[in-house]
C-alpha cells in the first residue's frame, strides 16, 4: 500500500505520555533510579541539623567528651565532624540534582530533535493536496516555536513527579516525625489548592488551545504577506492589511490576557497558602517550645523543612500545568501531521537494487483524480504510450492536462483506475524508482537557497556512496554526531559524503560530471546564462593555479586585440604609474581591490587610514574645497531638474531626495568656513570627490597637477599600509592575477572608455573572442555554476528557473520525462530551441510533454487530447488535425 493514516503507525502516538515511554523509557526510568537514591541522604540533610543544635550546640549529646568507633570526641570537634557531614550532605545531594537535570536536559533534547524530525520527515510525506490546507507559515511556527516546549517536558515528564514528589514526601515524613500536629497544620490548605487549581488549569489549558490556533492564523496571514507582496504594493492595500494584522493581533491579544489573568491568580492562590505554613509553625511549634513538649532544635530543623517543602510543592504545580500545554501543543501539532493518504515510510526507504528501467508500454486503464468535492478532474483516461516514443499533451485550461501530468509522475495520487509499465503497477512502487526514472519539470520550477551546481545536481542526490575520509579528530567528532543522530532517531546520511549517483548520470565519476552538467545546461539553453554569471565569478589562485594561469595569457591577448585601429582607444588599462581617466579618484588612490570591510570604495573618505593618507600628501583641504565645488555646481544645475531626470543618473554624486541637504551646507558653510564642518559634513563634502570620472563628469576638476598628487598618495597609501590592513586590498598588478576581482575584471585589466560608440558591445564580442581562443569559456561557465541562486531561486529570473528545472532533469537521464508547461515562462525562441534538443536528448526515451500550445505538438509522435478531464482524442499530428476534431478546433483558436 501507499497510503497509511492511523498515527502510532507513523511513529507518532495520539497520547504524549505514550510517545514518551515508546522512545525514551529507558532513560526515564534511569531518572526515577537516581531520584529514588537521592532520597535517603536528603532525609539525613534534614534530620543532621537537628543533631547539631541539640547535640553539638546544647551538649544534649553528651557529656563529653563522647566515643564514637572508639574515637573520643570533646564538643567542638563534635560540633565540626557533624557540620562537615552536613556539608557532604549538601554536595551530594546537589550532585546528584545536578546530574539528574543534565540528564533531563539530554533526554528532553532528544525526544525534541526526534519529534521535529519525524514531523519534517511527515512533510515529505504529505500528499500535494494538503498543502493547498496548511501553509507554509504554520508548518514553520510548528515545527520551531510550538514544539519547542514539548523538549523540556519530555525530560521532565517522569523525573519531576518522582524527584519532587519523592522530595515532597521526605520533607512531609520528617515533618509528621518531628510532630504530627505541627506537620498536619503546615499541609491543612494543601487539598484546598488540589481542589482549586485544577479546575482553574482546565479553563487556561482551553484558553491555551485557542491561543496556538489564533498564532497559527498569524502566521498563515505572514506568510501570505510575504508571497503577495507585490500585489500589496501594486493595489494599495498596506493600509487594509495593517488592519487585518492588527486585528489579528488584538484576538491574540485578549485571549494571552485572560489566560495571565488566570495564571496570575493560581500564583496568587499558591503563593498564599505557601505563607501559611510559617504562620501555623510559628504560632503552633513557638507554642509547644515554651509549654516544653518540643526542642528548639527540632522547630528550627522543622522551619527550615518546611521552608524546603514550597519548592517541590511549586514544583508539581508547575509541572502539572506544564503537562496540560505540552498535552494541548502536542495533541494539535499531531492533529495536523496525521493526515489523510499520507504515504508510508516504507514507500521513501525502500530501494531496490538493481533498480530497474521502466521500457515499453506506459497502460493507463479507467485513470481517475477526484478532487476534495468529488469532481473528477481525471475521469476514467484510458490510454496506451510507448515510451521508446514522444507524446504531447493538449487540451484546453481546465482541461484535466496538468493534472494527468501530476498522475503520470506519480506526484498525484489516482483515485481511481490502474497505471502500469509493462504490467508494473507504478502505484505500488517505491521513490526510489519513481523519482530516479521519472523526471518531471512543471510551470513552478522549485530551487533551493544554493549554488547553481547544487541545483543542477539535485536530481541525483539519493542516498551517500562513499566515504568522505576523516582524520582521527574528524572521525571522533563524527561518532559522536552520529550517535546522537541515531539516538534521536534522526538520519544517519553523512553530509560529508558524495551523494551524487554518477551511475544514473550515465558517466563513470566527479571527473566526468562537468561535462555532463555542461551538456544539459546546453539542452536547457542556458549556457549563455551561465557564462555570464562566470564571468562575475571568482577562482582562488592558490586552489586553481592552471585558470588563474589561463586568465592571464588571456588578458595579454586581449591587449594585443585592443591594438588595432577600429578598437584602438576602446580601454583603459590599468597601470600603476599613469592616472587612469575612466576610473573614480577613489579607484585610482587605492588602485586595487577590496577584501572584507575594510575597505569600501563608496565610502572611502571615510577610511582613517585613507584620511591619515591624504594628510600626508596635504590632499584633505584641497578635496574639501573640490568637494564643496562639486556640491555648489550640483545644486545649480539640478536645482529645477524632476527627480527622475537622466542628469541625476550620469551625475551620480547626489541624488535628488539628498540636493536639499547640500543646499543647505553650503549655505551653512561658505568655502572660508570649511574648518567649521562637523564630522558628518565634513565627510558629507569630502566623499564627493572620490566619486569623480573625469571623461564621464567632465568638471574640468582633475587636471594634471591633481592627478600626479592622487598618484603620489597612491604609493604612500601602499607602502603605509599596516600589517593588520595587508590583507584588505588586493593591489592591481599586470603581470599577476587578481583573488579578489571577478574573472571579467581579471582580463579586462581596465576601465571601458567612456563616450565610444558601442564601446561595451564591441569589447564584449572581442572579449568573448579571447576566452574562446583561450579555451576559456567551459572554465567560465564552471565558475558560474557556484552563483548563489537565493531562497527559491529569488535571484533568478522565472525563465532561468524553468531552465535550470529542466537542466536538472535532462542530467539525472531518467527512462521518461513528463514536462507540464515546462517552457510557457521562455520566449518562442528558447521554446522552439529547448524542444528540439530535448527531442534529440530523448531520442529511444519516453518523452511526455503537456504543451500549452497546440502548434508545438507538430513533431511528436503521438497526441493526447484531453477535454473536461477525458482523453478525446488520440493519434499523430496528420490523423488528428482533419476537420471535425477537437484537436482542429484547439488548432484553429491560435
Amino acid at each position: 500500500m501507499l497510503r497509511g493514516t492511523a498515527g502510532h503507525r507513523l511513529g507518532m502516538d495520539n497520547s504524549l505520555y505514550k510517545y514518551v515511554i515508546r522512545y525514551s523509557l529507558r532513560n526515564q526510568i534511569w531518572l526515577m533510579v537516581l531520584a529514588g537514591v537521592s532520597f535517603p541522604f536528603l532525609y539525613l540533610f534534614y534530620e543532621l541539623p537537628k543533631n547539631i543544635v541539640n547535640g553539638a550546640i546544647q551538649g544534649r549529646a553528651g557529656p563529653f567528651p563522647v566515643e564514637y568507633f572508639g574515637v573520643s570526641l570533646d564538643q567542638v570537634t563534635y560540633l565540626f565532624i557533624l557540620t562537615g557531614l552536613f556539608l557532604l550532605l549538601v554536595v551530594i545531594n546537589q550532585m546528584v540534582k545536578y546530574y539528574i537535570n543534565v540528564f533531563q536536559g539530554i533526554t528532553g533534547e532528544r525526544m525534541l530533535r526526534r519529534l521535529r524530525f519525524q514531523l519534517y520527515s511527515h512533510i515529505l510525506r504529505f500528499p500535494l493536496p494538503q498543502f493547498r490546507k496548511i501553509s507554509p507559515g504554520e508548518l514553520i511556527a510548528m515545527l520551531t516555536g510550538e514544539v519547542e516546549p514539548l523538549g523540556g517536558f519530555v525530560g521532565d515528564s517522569f523525573a519531576i513527579p518522582a524527584f519532587q514528589g519523592g522530595t515532597l514526601l521526605v520533607i512531609l515524613t520528617f515533618l509528621f516525625i518531628q510532630n504530627p500536629m505541627m506537620a498536619a497544620a503546615a499541609v491543612a490548605l494543601y487539598p484546598v489548592q488540589m481542589y482549586f487549581i485544577p479546575r482553574m488549569q482546565r479553563r487556561v489549558n482551553q484558553l491555551g488551545k485557542e491561543r496556538v490556533r489564533l498564532v497559527r492564523r498569524l502566521s498563515e496571514r505572514i506568510g501570505e504577506t510575504v508571497q503577495s507582496v507585490q500585489e500589496i504594493h501594486a493595489n494599495d492595500t498596506s493600509a487594509f492589511e495593517q488592519a487585518q494584522f492588527s486585528s489579528r493581533l488584538g484576538a491574540v491579544f485578549w485571549v494571552r490576557f485572560d489566560i495571565y489573568n488566570r495564571k496570575f491568580m493560581i500564583k496568587f492562590l499558591n503563593n498564599f497558602i505557601q505563607q501559611m505554613g510559617p504562620f501555623f509553625f510559628y504560632a503552633i511549634g513557638g507554642y509547644f517550645v515554651i509549654k516544653g513538649s518540643l526542642d528548639l532544635g527540632t522547630l528550627v530543623a522543622a522551619v527550615a523543612a518546611h521552608k524546603d517543602l514550597a519548592s517541590p510543592w511549586k514544583e508539581l504545580l508547575t509541572f502539572y500545568q506544564a503537562q496540560q500545554d505540552a498535552r494541548i501543543k502536542y495533541e494539535q501539532i499531531i492533529s495536523q501531521f496525521v493526515v489523510p493518504g499520507l504515504m508510508e515510510e516504507k514507500m521513501q526507504q525502500e530501494a531496490p537494487d538493481p533498480l530497474p528501467h521502466l521500457a515499453g508500454k506506459l497502460a493507463a486503464a479507467n485513470l481517475t483524480l477526484a478532487n476534495e468535492d468529488g469532481i473528477n478532474l481525471v475521469d476514467s483516461a484510458s490510454f496506451t504510450l510507448d515510451l521508446g516514443r514522444h507524446t504531447a499533451v493538449v487540451g484546453a485550461s481546465g482541461s484535466g492536462k496538468e493534472e494527468l501530468g501530476l498522475l503520470l509522475a506519480r506526484l498525484l495520487p489516482a483515485t481511481g483506475g490502474r497505471l502500469s509499465v509493462d504490467g508494473l503497477d507504478l502505484r505500488d512502487q517505491p521513490e526510489a524508482l519513481i523519482g530516479r526514472r521519472i523526471g518531471f519539470v512543471g510551470p513552478g520550477a522549485a530551487l533551493f537557497a544554493a549554488s547553481l551546481r547544487e541545483n543542477l545536481t539535485y536530481g541525483l542526490k539519493h542516498r551517500p556512496l562513499t566515504d568522505p575520509g576523516r582524520d582521527l579528530e574528524s572521525k571522533q567528532a563524527h561518532a559522536r554526531e552520529l550517535h546522537e543522530a541515531t539516538s534521536s532517531g534522526n538520519s544517519a546520511g553523512d553530509l560529508a559524503a558524495d551523494w551524487i549517483d554518477y551511475r544514473l548520470a550515465g558517466i563513470n565519476g566527479p571527473a566526468e560530471l562537468n561535462l555532463a552538467m555542461l551538456m544539459a545546461l546546453e539542452v536547457a539553453d542556458m549556457t549563455e546564462d551561465v557564462y555570464q554569471y562566470g564571468l562575475r565569478g571568482t577562482v582562488d589562485p592558490g586552489a586553481r593555479p592552471e585558470v588563474a594561469e589561463r586568465v592571464l595569457r588571456a588578458r595579454m591577448a586581449l591587449r594585443e586585440r585592443v591594438r588595432v585601429p577600429d578598437l584602438a582607444g576602446l580601454v583603459e588599462f590599468f597601470d600603476d604609474t599613469r592616472y587612469n581617466t575612466n576610473a573614480t579618484v577613489a579607484e585610482n588612490l587605492m588602485f586595487g581591490t577590496p577584501v572584507g570591510g575594510a575597505f569600501d570604495l563608496e565610502r572611502l573618505a571615510a577610511s582613517p587610514y585613507v584620511t591619515r593618507v591624504l594628510d600626508k600628501i596635504g590632499l584633505t583641504q584641497d578635496l574639501l574645497v573640490m568637494g564643496r565645488q562639486i556640491a555648489a555646481t550640483m545644486v545649480e544645475l539640478f536645482a529645477d531638474l524632476p527627480p527622475d531626470h537622466e542628469f541625476f543618473r550620469q551625475f551620480s554624486f547626489i541624488s535628488a531626495d539628498s540636493l536639499p541637504d547640500f543646499q543647505a551646507l553650503l549655505a551653512k558653510y561658505p568655502q572660508d568656513r570649511l574648518g567649521d564642518l562637523k564630522p558628518e559634513e565634513r565627510l558629507a563634502l569630502l566623499s564627493l570627490p572620490f566619486k569623480l570620472i573625469p571623461t564621464r563628469h567632465r568638471l574640468d576638476l582633475i587636471d594634471a597637477p591633481f592627478q600626479a598628487r592622487i598618484l603620489a598618495a597612491r604609493t604612500v597609501f601602499a607602502s603605509d599600509l599596516p600589517v593588520e590592513l595587508k590583507a584588505a586590498v588586493e593591489f592591481f598588478d599586470v603581470g599577476r592575477y587578481n583573488a579578489a576581482a571577478t574573472l571579467q575584471d581579471n582580463i579586462l585589466f581596465g576601465k571601458i572608455a567612456y563616450g565610444q560608440a558601442e564601446g561595451s558591445e564591441r569589447i564584449g564580442r572581442v572579449l568573448s573572442e579571447v576566452i574562446a581562443s583561450e579555451s576559456l569559456r567551459e572554465t567560465i561557465v564552471n565558475v558560474g555554476l557556484d552563483f548563489q541562486a537565493g531562497i527559491g531561486g529569488s535571484r533568478l529570473s522565472g525563465a532561468q528557473r524553468q531552465k535550470l528545472s529542466i537542466a536538472r532533469n535532462v542530467l539525472k537521464r531518467p527512462d521518461v520525462l513528463i514536462i507540464s508547461e515546462g517552457t510557457a515562462a521562455l520566449d518562442a525562441g528558447s521554446q522552439t530551441r529547448i524542444l528540439e534538443r530535448i527531442r534529440k536528448n530523448f531520442a529511444e526515451r519516453g518523452l511526455i510533454w503537456v504543451l500549452h500550445r497546440v502548434t508545438l505538438a507538430r513533431d511528436f509522435d503521438h497526441i493526447l487530447v484531453m477535454q473536461g478531464g477525458h482523453v478525446v482524442e488520440q493519434g499523430n499530428f496528420e490523423a488528428l488535425k482533419e476537420p471535425g476534431t477537437v484537436f482542429q478546433q484547439m488548432l484553429g483558436t491560435e
